[in-house]
């Protein structure tokens, strides 16, 4: 059994992380990826030991519309803003998952984590979209997963994650996990993101992980830092 337990982004400077956590999902990816040189650095720096994950970015799964755009280092023009988002069949999508997968590689990174938007709803466009975006793309050796945020049936993630080989994403204490052998959670605080999770919250989600061969653990609310910690400790034991 291999359970690894980190944050979603850095809360603290990266060698003092390192020295506490061996897991990190990289959230600067989402937003405007680094060049690969600085991913590479990253990794460079960081212990042998050290586990990087990271979000695609986010030309690949929002639309143009999201406020997360406005964290883009160059504007996109209109035609680049109707092409952008939503697994779309366009060379903006395309060239997005080509400088996703070029930082991934120089992370040395195991997991791609593709979370979409609420808007991004079960339409036969979307289902369509998603399909032929994860059938045509050049995986390497990554882990691709999947975090549907719109109101989508559970019984047609699992089909769409075993068919397109993804894996789902979910935070355990919120919304049952889904079955096999490997896990990625992202606890993401219950009832918003400045919630602190309790001696039996982390006790709950020890059951849960220790069900699994291996498991991904990621904190994702304000306390993250304090609380993956704890975890790891609860997990290490006495």
């Amino acid at each position: 059994m291999t359970i690894k337990v980190g944050c979603c982004g850095f809360p603290v400077n990266r060698r003092e992380y390192f020295r506490h956590l061996q897991l990190v999902e990289i959230q600067q990816t989402f937003y405007q990826p680094p060049r690969a040189e600085t991913a590479r650095r990253w990794r460079q720096e960081a212990p042998p030991e050290a586990c990087f994950t990271l979000k695609a970015w986010q030309l690949i799964t929002h639309e143009a519309k999201s406020p997360t755009y406005r964290r883009l280092t160059r504007p996109l023009s209109e035609a680049e803003r109707r092409q952008a988002g939503a697994f779309r069949p366009t060379q903006v999508v395309r060239e997005a998952w080509e400088v996703t997968r070029e930082v991934a590689a120089a992370l040395e990174a195991r997991v791609v984590v593709f979370q979409c938007p609420a808007s991004f709803t079960p339409t036969p466009e979307h289902r369509e979209h998603l399909t032929a975006f994860f059938r045509g793309i050049t995986r390497d050796d990554l882990l691709l997963a999947w975090e549907p945020r719109g109101a989508w049936p559970r019984e047609e993630v699992e089909r769409l994650c075993r068919e397109l080989r993804l894996l789902p994403v979910v935070d355990p204490l919120a919304t049952p996990s889904f079955p096999g052998p490997l896990a990625y959670f992202r606890l993401h605080g219950q009832g918003g993101y400045r919630y602190r999770y309790t001696d039996a919250d982390l006790a709950q989600l020890a059951r849960l992980v220790k069900e699994r061969q291996e498991a991904y653990v990621l904190f994702n609310n304000l306390s993250m830092w304090e609380d993956a910690q704890r975890f790891a400790r609860l997990l290490a034991g006495p």
